[in-house]
């Protein structure tokens, strides 16, 4: 059985994490939760964005304050969430994961599709679950994901296997320090970018990365580099105490615009001219039947904040686009 190092450094560069070949194999007897709101393009276009994210972000909060801690993989998707389940947690995250898909259905009229695979059932399928983590800031760590294994336990719970459905209960999931009333950013460069890059081959790691490197040194090209959050921005007291003390420079070290879970997945504030190189760059490597991509453009991001009631000062920061983002770059890259 393979052991799972949860306290394993985390590589403070993201170029390094684009060579996945480094990433640590999940043990066989862990599951991998998936969640993603049904029809969150419909919810969008219908001016929901917020609640999408939100309901979004609903599984790690829920989780996280189940079990007194946020020690666990987890990514934040726009319109869903994929994480890592050990053994002994399974039977209360089944029961979460229950209770957060009510209180969507509930409370946000939403529908919030979740489901639990096991890692080993993924592997006898061909495909892995490797992670790696990537300290934003000293105090803001998240979870990568590589291996071609998100995808495929995603695509069979939309399939309706592995599906855990809403508790007939009242009982709501424990949503603290979750919040997605921040204002929306706009863009201070020309547009926000949200970005998916997916392998054809997730074995062909090395080859990705060096596509992967092109696209960042495009992209970082100037003072901010692309990064949505600007530099500063005033906040209230009450802000301030949410954030357990700290000012907008926390914010912006600890957001999360840079991610990889099977998908390179990226929210940036970019000009006209950059998007223009990255798509040709995109295009090329999609005609060589190297990848597949999806992007989508609007004038403002939008972040979904959580504050672990435990330790606030490693508050996070979940970035998309508010034009629909990633749902929208995703309807292109499945198409």
């Amino acid at each position: 059985m393979l052991k799972f190092d949860a306290q394993r450094a985390a590589y403070r560069d993201f170029a390094d994490l684009l060579d996945t070949d480094q990433y640590q194999p999940l043990p066989d007897d862990w599951f991998v939760g998936i969640t993603d709101v049904v029809d969150s393009t419909s919810a969008i276009a219908s001016g929901r964005y917020k609640d999408v994210n939100y309901a979004g972000a609903s599984a790690i909060a829920a989780l996280g304050n189940a079990w007194n801690s946020f020690d666990f993989p987890f990514v934040f998707r726009g319109d869903g969430a994929a994480f890592a389940v050990s053994p002994d947690r399974l039977a209360s995250a089944t029961n979460v994961l229950r209770q957060t898909a009510a209180y969507a259905r509930g409370a946000l009229q939403l529908g919030l599709r979740a489901g639990l695979v096991p890692v080993k059932e993924i592997r006898a399928r061909g495909s892995d679950v490797r992670t790696a983590q990537f300290a934003a800031s000293d105090a803001a760590t998240y979870a990568m994901f590589a291996g071609g294994g998100l995808n495929w336990a995603d695509q069979q719970i939309k399939a309706g296997k592995y599906v855990i459905m809403p508790s007939l209960t009242t009982t709501p999931p424990d949503l603290t320090g979750l919040t997605c009333e921040w204002a929306p950013i706009p863009s201070h460069r020309g547009e926000i970018l949200s970005l998916l890059v997916e392998p054809i081959d997730h074995s062909q790691s090395r080859r990705f990365a060096i596509l992967a490197r092109q696209l960042l040194a495009i992209l970082e090209a100037g003072d901010r580099r692309s990064r949505p959050v600007p530099d500063e921005m005033a906040i209230t007291t009450e802000v301030a105490e949410y954030l357990g003390g700290r000012g907008w420079s926390d914010v912006v070290s600890n957001s999360d615009y840079r991610r990889y879970d099977d998908v390179l997945r990226l929210t940036l504030d970019c000009t006209v001219v950059q998007i223009g190189k990255v798509e040709a760059l995109l295009a090329g490597a999609r005609d060589r039947g190297e990848i597949r991509f999806g992007m989508h453009r609007q004038s403002h991001a939008l972040m979904t904040c959580l504050v672990p009631s435990g330790n606030r000062n490693a508050h996070l920061h979940f970035l998309d686009g508010m034009g629909g983002g990633y749902t929208k770059a995703a309807a292109m890259l499945e198409a």
